[in-house]
């Protein structure tokens, strides 16, 4: 795997230290371009908004002026978790075919519980950060993440949620292209 310069430079993680993330190289870029995005446009944008908004008058009672700063407190919150994130990441690559349901796979369900079901496909990831065209992204920690890691073709599965307690069938898993 051909890592980024900045990442292939870096030194040696030190020992009893955890990564900050796990991510593959496709989200490892995608959230560099983001904190790229929001630390440069999404912040001169907020500050053009703000600068509108103060022009309005008191800014004590101006609800324009409450939404850009609420907009800038979220834009901040966010880049500093990708701050987190990006600072020493573990990057990982898809895992190849498999028997078991793993970290990075596709996994197709069906639900056990609906008298018409449609089967759902979901990618399997460490962070919730991972994305993949066309299904939703599951993280090893949620329920149903849990309940599926390590499961095999056609294995019935369950948990619990506050909903109550779900049941599904393995039909399929697929490593991520």
């Amino acid at each position: 795997m051909e890592l980024p310069e900045e990442l292939a430079s870096r030194p040696p993680r030190k020992t009893g230290l955890e990564p900050t993330a796990t991510l593959t190289l496709d989200a490892y870029r995608r959230l560099r371009g983001e904190l790229e995005e929001l630390t440069s446009s999404g912040r001169a944008h907020i500050a053009e908004r703000l600068k509108e908004a103060r022009e309005h008058g008191d800014i004590r009672e101006n609800a324009e002026y409450d939404a850009a700063k609420n907009e800038q407190a979220l834009m901040e919150s966010r880049i500093r978790t990708l701050e987190r994130m990006l600072r020493d990441p573990e990057i990982v690559e898809a895992p190849p075919a498999s028997e078991v349901v793993t970290a990075g796979m596709l996994v197709t369900l069906r639900p056990l519980d609906e008298d018409d079901p449609e089967d759902e496909t979901y990618l399997l990831a460490e962070s919730a950060e991972e994305r993949a065209n066309g299904v939703r992204t599951i993280t090893t920690t949620s329920p149903l993440g849990s309940a599926i890691l390590g499961a095999r073709l056609e294995e019935k599965v369950a948990y619990e949620a506050p909903g109550g307690t779900f049941h599904y069938v393995v039909l399929r898993l697929e490593p991520r292209a």
